[in-house]
């Protein structure tokens, strides 16, 4: 067995701990409970500093067998989902597989996390944290991540963001996006007396028709989705209101203002046929993007091919994106793989969970042996002081 094989032992308890976790509701800003579980057992498997800051992010340090002085990597897991307290967090055995809402988003890589560094570090190598990460989905703005990456700013050597299904890819690129709230208002009025009144509802279709015809084709690749759409007052009523929440979402940065723009043309030209429209900016994600040939993408896809699952590089968004921001290198990397996302029937695969660990903590190691090199042969520390290493606090 090499010093990177995941002990079935320890994939099991992967794999309860995922059916632990995924059961707790976390939807985002409300992830308490799931901290506080995370925190007890990265207690109970012997991290170093475990602690929850201000916006409930979870720290841990894992042991080195040497101190170094390079700068810090933080591998990161997001512990919200999309899913609220309304809908059944159960999850059950099928096979191999595990099924229910939240198992690979993100419920396997936190629960991965603290087992997958539990082999020995037996080189010198960069300080390396482990943060499970709040608010990264929906309207949670990546407020985890930032506050996490506060005090970091020209300190953090790599993020390496960990999403639970996304084996076999390495992200290398932020989708950037913008979510924003439509709503639109009209007259009102019978359906048959006042059928020439303008309909809020219909102006909305015809503002959600206008928007996904203007990213049907072309590159960059580009995607509108509106996620939620209320509206109208009875069957028999020329619908006095609507409101609409919309996601847009570009590979490039570049290409959002066209996307916001077209949006702008669109509620200009629903005004024009007689309903009042207004735009509320909900929040903005950035992009940005890691170069193919940095070492730590190179190290990933070695370590991927090394354990059978060689990866195509891909465009995604995660808690990555905040480190692009912040002109932090940063990748995302899976620990199995699975399908139907954000759905209530969620399912990974639990047999490939210890070759996603094992991959993981390879890349992860041997960038920090990189690091840690880089940092002996300039003859000078590049660390923030520990105190500021965990920054946010």
């Amino acid at each position: 067995m090499s010093r990177d094989s995941i002990p079935d032992a320890a994939v099991e308890r992967v794999v309860e701990r995922t059916v632990q976790i995924a059961e707790i509701p976390a939807p985002t800003g409300s992830e308490q409970r799931r901290s506080a579980l995370v925190a007890e057992w990265w207690r109970q498997d012997g991290l170093d500093e475990v602690s929850v800051d201000h916006a409930g992010n979870v720290w841990g340090r894992v042991p080195a067998a040497t101190t170094s002085g390079a700068p810090a990597i933080l591998v990161c897991a997001h512990l919200d989902t999309v899913f609220d307290e309304t809908v059944v967090h159960e999850v059950r055995r099928e096979g191999d597989r595990l099924v229910g809402p939240g198992v690979g988003d993100n419920a396997v890589a936190v629960a991965a996390l603290s087992d997958a560094f539990g082999v020995a570090l037996d080189a010198a190598t960069a300080p390396i944290w482990l943060v499970a990460t709040t608010g990264e989905e929906g309207l949670g703005n990546l407020r985890g991540i930032y506050a996490a990456l506060g005090g970091f700013a020209g300190r953090v050597g790599a993020v390496v963001a960990v999403e639970g299904n996304y084996l076999d890819r390495i992200g290398i690129r932020g989708v950037c996006s913008e979510r924003w709230s439509v709503q639109l208002s009209g007259p009102g009025g019978h359906s048959w007396e006042a059928a020439n009144n303008a309909s809020a509802v219909h102006e909305a279709a015809a503002m959600v028709c206008e928007l996904s015809s203007s990213v049907a084709a072309g590159t960059p690749r580009r995607t509108v989705n509106v996620g939620r759409f209320e509206g109208g007052d009875g069957i028999t009523t020329r619908a006095p209101a609507a409101t609409m929440l919309l996601d847009m979402r570009a590979e490039l940065p570049e290409a959002m203002p066209a996307l916001r723009q077209r949006l702008i043309r669109s509620a200009n030209a629903a005004t024009a046929r007689g309903v009042g429209v207004s735009l509320s900016l909900l929040g903005r994600r950035g992009g940005g993007g890691i170069d193919p040939e940095h070492p730590l993408v190179q190290l990933a896809k070695r370590a991927q091919a090394d354990v059978g699952r060689p990866a195509r590089l891909v465009a995604v968004s995660t808690d990555a994106n905040a480190a692009y921001d912040l002109g932090i290198p940063a990748i995302t990397l899976g620990v199995t793989e699975g399908a139907r996302q954000h759905s209530t029937q969620e399912w990974i695969s639990t047999r490939l969970i210890g070759a996603g660990m094992a991959a993981l903590v390879r890349t992860v190691r041997n960038f920090g042996l990189h690091l840690h090199r880089n940092a002996q042969r300039n003859g000078r520390s590049e660390a923030a002081p520990e105190s500021a290493v965990r920054g946010g606090r």
